[in-house]
């Protein structure tokens, strides 16, 4: 039986936030999430001279100093859906839209089946 509580997805705070001030130095902030990590930037970003959110590949993804907050968790939760949502194109004969590789339209079907026997 599965355990339903558990959850599905599990972090290892790999993901960082580096607060930099001129005056104060860096400091950082090991988050949970990507989600978490942009809470952070947004509690902080006024106080600081620049905030940087770093993955867990020791890349800087976001840089206060290049773009926007907003901006950058627009495009990520864009690509994020974007990731999730793949399908490998299939040019249906028929001009259907809502005919896909793993989903054919009853035409499609009717085709394949047909030519089966």
């Amino acid at each position: 039986m599965v355990d339903e509580t558990r959850p599905t997805e599990s972090y290892d705070g790999r993901i960082r936030v580096r607060l930099l001030d001129d005056s104060d130095g860096a400091t950082e902030m090991r988050c949970s999430s990507y989600t978490k990590a942009i809470e952070v930037v947004r509690e902080h970003r006024d106080e600081v001279t620049a905030v940087k959110i770093i993955d867990r590949d020791d890349d800087v993804v976001f840089s206060s100093a290049e773009m926007d907050i907003d901006v950058w968790e627009s495009a990520w939760e864009d690509r994020k859906r974007n990731m999730s949502v793949s399908v490998e194109e299939y040019d249906c004969p028929y001009d259907s839209v809502s005919c896909f590789v793993d989903d054919r339209c009853v035409q499609c079907q009717m085709d394949e089946l047909q030519g089966r026997y």
